[in-house]
């Protein structure tokens, strides 16, 4: 019997519909390729800079490198404190948060925000301050790969030295001298966790001039801190 041969017209659709597979396929892949190319070196090296920082039209910026081991463990555990304490737990994403807040909503009360410290890396690296869907989607995604390339540790480490904590001043090295004239090694519990008082609006919520919610957000903070400290959080993320 003989073989059975396509026609010239099929070859070429077979051959077109491979082309097209191929170029979707780079396509798709190549963003997804260029994502982890650009987080994936940061667990060696420090950024110089952020989106934020390059976006912010104030000069000169405040802005210093501190090393974890040159930090007192106050300004990490501060930032745990007052933004996502469940930061050891998650994959960049709080599922639950984001639940918990959807729920209060339809009961009647404020659309709390979810983001993790990971998801503000992210934004603060990469993105910008706009607020719409599509940018939370680009954080959610830029989130889950900082997740997968860096240790929690890093992720902690570099969020506290690119934070913006008051006008121009960026992560702690540059706020603990400008603010208390202090290294970040000598910074108090409470140093610390009026840093973290002024996040996430250090524009409007002042570290030089706190008002009385930032001084009450204070000391919450800092009774959260200890309670983290009793718990020996800290050791969960070495």
């Amino acid at each position: 019997m003989a073989k059975k041969t396509r026609s010239p017209s099929k070859k070429r659709k077979s051959k077109r519909s491979r082309r097209l597979f191929n170029w979707a396929a780079i396509l798709l892949g190549a963003p997804v390729v260029l994502s982890f190319l650009l987080i994936l070196p940061l667990r060696w090296f420090d950024p110089a800079t952020s989106a934020f920082m390059l976006q912010d039209d104030r000069r000169p910026l405040l802005h210093e490198w501190t090393n974890w081991v040159e930090m007192s463990s106050a300004m990490p555990l501060a930032v745990v404190a007052s933004e996502d304490q469940r930061f050891a737990d998650h994959f960049g994403v709080d599922l639950e948060s984001i639940r918990k807040s959807i729920d209060t909503a339809g009961a009647g009360g404020r659309l709390r925000g979810a983001s993790t410290i990971t998801q503000q890396l992210a934004k603060n690296l990469f993105l910008s301050a706009s607020r719409n869907f599509f940018r939370k989607g680009v954080e959610a995604y830029f989130s889950i790969v900082i997740e997968i390339c860096l240790p929690k540790r890093r992720i902690l480490e570099i969020y506290v030295n690119i934070v913006e904590l008051g006008p121009g001043v960026y992560g702690v090295g540059a706020a603990s001298r400008r603010y208390f004239g202090k290294t970040p090694a000598m910074l108090s519990d409470y140093d610390a966790a009026l840093l973290a008082a002024v996040l996430p609006n250090p524009i409007r919520l002042r570290v030089e001039t706190p008002s009385p919610y930032v001084r009450k957000r204070q000391e919450w903070i800092v009774g959260q801190m200890q309670r983290l400290r009793r718990e020996s959080w800290l050791s969960r993320i070495e």
